[in-house]
């Protein structure tokens, strides 16, 4: 079972999402909304079709989709919300997560961990060299890279003669 707190930090987590009432949005446009113990999707027709397969409880909206909380798993929400969030966020911005998505790491580290990959990618950096101009707090701030990450980071920057923000 899924809850309302698990719903707004996972649409919280998507790029550029706003919160207003109970919606999300990107870009000025609604991508989800709960309601009523309902979690409302706003997909394009064929993904409609594959959640109504999937999920006996939902119901096609005018607009999407509506699912119970309890009828959704944690990780399939986020799979939904990312595609409702997809489909509505600006172009440049939905590119920009799509290419983080299945980014290479660069010379990045693997131990650093795909979600730290995927956040800094998104943030369009995929270098050591990029990684040494910022500070802690910056990379800290990405959702996705924790302190596990920024420790690898600083050793391996170490490594190299280098630190965070550029100091020798």
């Amino acid at each position: 079972m899924t809850s309302a707190a698990h719903f707004r930090t996972a649409s919280r987590s998507l790029p550029e999402a706003v919160e207003e009432g109970g919606a999300f949005s990107v870009g000025g446009a609604v991508f989800a909304a709960l309601e009523d113990q309902h979690v409302h999707l706003r997909l394009p027709t064929a993904e409609v079709d594959e959640v109504l397969s999937g999920h006996p409880s939902a119901i096609r909206t005018r607009h999407g989709v509506r699912v119970p909380l309890d009828g959704i798993n944690g990780q399939q929400l986020n799979h939904w919300l990312r595609r409702a969030w997809l489909a509505h966020a600006p172009e440049p911005l939905a590119t920009r997560e799509r290419a983080a998505h299945c980014a290479e790491p660069g010379d990045l580290p693997r131990t650093i961990g795909r979600p730290a990959t995927r956040a800094l990618a998104s943030a369009g950096i995929t270098t050591l060299d990029e990684i040494a101009a910022l500070t802690e707090a910056e990379l800290l701030a990405l959702h996705g890279v924790g302190p596990k990450a920024v420790r690898i980071l600083r050793e391996t920057l170490a490594e190299t003669g280098r630190s965070l923000d550029g100091q020798r």
